[in-house]
């Protein structure tokens, strides 16, 4: 095993630990006003962002006619974002489209874990800085590919995607040996520097725009939205039903809280980068952040949009056993996110 995905896994079950340990002590039950979210790295998660420093869950808590006290973790890998939500440890998972259709798939019947909205459309971009790697098939086992979580984050489905395309559905995971899991800021640091086991990062915004400015023999392989045809929402929430029925007031500040930082983040993607910068400490030259919020393939918006593809590719391959008849088997109905797809 390599180290990477030996040390990814180790600090999972140690977050994981940490995090059920906590809320060993403060109770399992909780009532309406409390929230507890799980987000990630990049910039796709800066809906979340907006929201927490603009406090937004709690404006529209108290116009709900509640004060929502909200707690923020950060967890690298859908992996481990999946275990925090199964184990108790939190209420809203942010992960990719994949983990999604992972524990909608897994919690059937028992904890019906489905999408609360989506944070946006973003390309993610495989970028190499292997000269000789033009197209995944150039891939070789001198190579190895770092993502968030293997076989499970949503870089790892579009890659998989991307081989059945190539290959054929029977080696859809003809790659997967290849992959390692790292968290992206640690991918994109290895890619940059180079001289590395890793040669090849499936990441997001804005690492791997780093990587493409920070080593000129970086250079896009694959492109998600190539894949996946068009735009569509790489990273959503997603909760479970207890949940939701349970917090109804709680739940409902929350979606109109995103669908406000979505419209604060499409009308000030300048305000909204010196706000991502500020509340991730992130080293990232300001233009280059302004530039990837203007990108014309970036919205935002909470509605999802072409998630289907993915999820019926994971079925037809044996990725999840239901198979979703549209996009709404696995989204909560909310006007909010009533025109996806």
């Amino acid at each position: 095993m390599s180290l990477f995905s030996s040390a990814s896994t180790l600090t999972r079950r140690a977050a994981v630990a940490m995090l059920t340990a906590g809320l060993a002590l403060t109770g399992n039950a909780h009532a309406e006003g409390r929230l507890r979210i799980a987000e990630q790295f990049g910039v796709v998660y800066l809906l979340l962002n907006v929201a927490r420093d603009q406090q937004l869950i709690e404006k529209h808590g108290k116009q709900q006619g509640i004060d929502v006290k909200v707690e923020w973790t950060q967890l690298s890998g859908g992996a481990a974002v999946n275990d925090a939500l199964l184990s108790g440890a939190i209420d809203i998972a942010g992960a990719g489209v994949g983990p999604l259709l992972t524990l909608w798939d897994r919690t059937q019947g028992k904890q019906n874990v489905k999408g609360v909205a989506s944070l946006g459309n973003f390309p993610y971009y495989l970028v190499s800085n292997n000269p000789k790697v033009k197209t995944i098939a150039d891939f070789t086992e001198k190579d190895r590919i770092a993502l968030p979580a293997v076989s499970v984050s949503v870089q790892s489905r579009v890659l998989q995607y991307a081989a059945a395309k190539q290959w054929g559905d029977k080696e859809f995971n003809r790659l997967d040996k290849w992959t390692v899991a790292v968290p992206h800021p640690d991918a994109a640091a290895a890619i940059i520097a180079g001289g590395t086991e890793i040669t090849g990062h499936f990441g997001n915004p804005p690492f791997q725009e780093q990587e493409l400015a920070g080593n000129p023999h970086a250079r896009i392989v694959l492109n998600s939205y190539d894949v996946l045809g068009g735009p569509s929402s790489a990273t959503v929430l997603y909760a479970t039903e207890k949940f939701r029925s349970e917090n109804p007031k709680t739940y409902r500040a929350f979606v109109d809280a995103l669908a406000e930082a979505a419209q604060f983040a499409t009308k000030n993607p300048e305000a909204a980068a010196d706000l991502y910068i500020r509340v991730n400490k992130a080293k990232i030259d300001r233009a280059l952040l302004v530039k990837i919020l203007k990108n014309p393939q970036v919205q935002f918006k909470v509605t999802p949009q072409n998630t289907f593809a993915l999820a019926d590719f994971m079925y037809r391959v044996g990725a999840i056993k239901h198979q979703p008849k549209s996009w709404q088997d696995y989204f909560f109905q909310d006007p909010a996110t009533a025109e996806g797809s």
